[in-house]
């Protein structure tokens, strides 16, 4: 790689970096929602909502259409999150 090109890589790589980490301010604030949402669930078979789970990614695809994303990125993205949060509920379910 140039020189000229390694230049380029890395200011797009610092961005990328700033951008990870309001990312992790992000999730952060999701984290926190997801708790309140934990503290509400009565019984541990309300963790998972499959006609949400359905809504949301439906919605996230229609989003990607309308801003120019591969609604395949932002499809696998969501699921993972999904699923993370889905562990993460059953793990501190009995911790209430």
């Amino acid at each position: 790689m140039s020189p000229l090109k390694r230049k380029k890589l890395n200011k797009i790589r610092l961005q990328l970096d700033r951008l990870d980490n309001s990312l992790i301010k992000i999730i952060r604030k999701r984290t926190n929602l997801v708790k309140k949402v934990l503290v509400l669930k009565e019984k541990k078979s309300e963790i998972v909502d499959k006609k949400r789970i359905r809504k949301i990614l439906r919605d996230i695809k229609n989003k990607s259409l309308k801003n120019n994303i591969d609604p395949k990125i932002t499809n696998r993205i969501w699921k993972n999150m999904i699923l993370a949060y889905i562990d993460f509920e059953k793990r501190n379910f009995k911790n209430k």
